[in-house]
């Protein structure tokens, strides 16, 4: 989740930090720059690791009485890896899916058809729902709808005996990272122009042919299971007309798997018992100490 990252850049220091030390100006400096800055394709910077590895003799610019130092240091960087699971809070609830929060970080999104399956969003209490149906898997693999998102007459056509999971703001949620997200937003003769980079797992052509026929992966064969590896792609996007701009980073996610989701959903009884006897343990080998004392 969090990388180091070697990074050379020229640190202006001005004049009235010339009494301190240069290495100390010079670590004011970068502290003053760098932390919760995204850097393009690195992350979220995090903090300063440590001292700066190289620092350059102070070169004066004409007309600028600062000296600029050639550095070499190390940050702190946040950017997990695709395919990642953390654990996050659930911030806010829309029918679009879910958004996240890292407490530092929080544009993280689940979308809804990266949802436990089958999912639906209740627009009275503005909640996603799943409504885990364990009887009828191999039925939904071969004929059921591949979004994973109930539509309306199917939620209408569910019973109250259902049993429901609702995903409730402020709870804990366990996701998986399916995608990282940079967008670059510059001013040019068109208008206003996002570039994105999007980072994540490349899909086989035997992967993709299963999703459209709606065949169960366990058909599949060895060949199809093999791991693609990780790209990047780019897209530009006019926002001349646009009210919002998008983050300089954020991040897909995903909680359509066994174990992700709401860490609530996956705590059993016998966890809490194992915690009760690990207790019991504890006091029980303090009384033989204190026996064997007397």
């Amino acid at each position: 989740m969090f990388v180091l990252m070697t990074v050379a850049d020229t640190i202006c220091i001005p004049p009235y930090m010339f009494v301190q030390p240069t290495l100390t100006s010079v670590h004011s400096e970068i502290e003053a720059k760098f932390p919760n800055r995204v850097l393009m394709d690195a992350g979220l910077v995090v903090c300063r690791y440590g001292d700066a590895l190289e620092v350059g003799d102070g070169v004066l610019v004409a007309g600028d009485g600062a000296a600029h130092h050639e550095v070499v240091f190390r940050l702190v960087v946040f950017r997990p890896f695709v395919e990642e699971v953390l654990v996050g809070t659930v911030a806010e609830s829309t029918e679009e899916g879910l958004r996240v929060s890292l407490g530092f970080f929080e544009d993280v999104f689940i979308p809804g058809s990266r949802m436990q399956r089958p999912s639906y969003f209740d627009k009275e209490s503005g909640l996603w729902i799943w409504t885990p149906s364990y009887g009828d898997d191999q039925d939904a693999g071969d004929g059921g709808d591949t979004s994973g998102v109930k539509t309306e007459e199917s939620e209408e056509g569910s019973g109250e005996d259902d049993e429901r999971f609702e995903i409730e703001i402020g709870e804990q949620i366990r996701f998986k990272v399916k995608a990282i997200n940079f967008t670059r937003v510059t001013n040019t003769v068109k208008g206003v122009q996002a570039t994105t980079t999007t980072t994540r797992h490349s899909t086989s052509a035997a992967s993709v042919e299963r999703t459209l026929s709606g065949a169960g992966a366990s058909s599949a064969g060895v060949d199809d299971e093999v791991e693609m590896p990780v790209r990047k792609r780019s897209s530009s996007v006019d926002l001349s007309d646009a009210s919002k701009v998008p983050a300089s980073m954020h991040i897909t996610a995903s909680i359509c798997e066994e174990g992700l989701g709401l860490i609530s959903w996956w705590t059993t009884a016998d966890d809490d018992g194992g915690n009760e006897d690990e207790e019991e343990l504890v006091e029980v080998a303090d009384e033989d100490e204190d026996t064997m004392e007397e």
